[in-house]
């Protein structure tokens, strides 16, 4: 029941249908003759949603996530890692004669290739046992995006025994409780003690390394996918309100409200 409604109130308070229906409200009181409090919804609607969807202020909101931790690339650091988590996202699970990674999201996308490329590194630093640890599942009746991403990394060339699969949990809180299990499974007593990266998109991370330090674990951060100043001012787009500057309103609203239950999912 927690998780439906976590699903059902982050899709409602989403900046577009709640300004799509205060504007839709406006136009309601407006025809029922409060002209002047319907003319006043309309108005904060369309202009709100002018606003979030125009670079300028989209990546303002989103860039205070993405900019709390900087990208992995200190050799001596992925030397000493044990496991490199990538934790999951979006993917077509229903397209099956596609290629695992034509499937991925593209937030997936971005978080395997560079869990890829830290194992590579991991490889060339002389950091041989490190493993790739995916994970992520669907609410849904579906494949867990975690089988896309073991399909793909196998595909680019991983080895079965560099691959572990955690293919049950849900959320970010599910990811890290999931690990921690797993990892006792394994015999490991001193959760505080291993040594591993958390790869996730940056906006996600500080929440996703919450999620982690509850459960007894102290990831190094590894994030991907930036998506804010991605475009130059220079460019006539970055200026002009769309779609793809209101995705990131969203990932930054998001990432506010689901931090304000991190330790109530604990």
């Amino acid at each position: 029941m927690y998780d439906l409604i976590k699903v059902m109130a982050a899709a409602w308070l989403m900046p577009l249908p709640f300004l799509l229906l205060l504007t839709g409200l406006g136009w309601v009181l407006f025809w029922l003759g409060r002209r002047r409090l319907g003319l006043a919804g309309v108005l904060v609607g369309l202009v709100g949603l002018a606003l979030v969807s125009w670079a300028p202020v989209a990546d303002r909101l989103l860039s205070p996530f993405e900019s709390q931790y900087p990208a992995l690339t200190d050799q001596a650091v992925v030397a000493d890692l044990d496991y490199l988590v990538v934790l999951g996202g979006g993917w077509d699970s229903l397209a099956q004669e596609r290629p695992a990674g034509t499937r991925l999201s593209e937030s997936s996308t971005a978080r395997l290739i560079e869990g890829m490329r830290l194992v590579e590194l991991a490889r060339v630093v002389g950091n041989l046992d490190a493993k790739l640890v995916v994970s992520g599942a669907s609410r849904l009746d579906e494949s867990p995006v975690a089988w896309g991403y073991r399909d793909a990394a196998l595909g680019l060339g991983l080895k079965p025994e560099q691959l572990v699969v955690l293919d049950t949990p849900t959320d970010t809180g599910a990811e890290a409780r999931a690990f921690a299990a797993w990892l006792r499974a394994q015999g490991v007593e001193d959760l505080a003690g291993v040594r591993f990266a958390l790869v996730t998109s940056a906006s996600h991370l500080p929440r996703a390394m919450r999620h982690f330090e509850q459960v007894g674990l102290h990831p190094v951060a590894a994030p991907t996918h930036f998506m804010a100043f991605t475009d130059n001012p220079a460019h006539l787009s970055y200026w002009v309100p769309s779609a793809s500057h209101l995705r990131k309103t969203e990932r930054a609203w998001y990432e506010f409200l689901a931090g304000l239950v991190v330790k109530a999912e604990h």
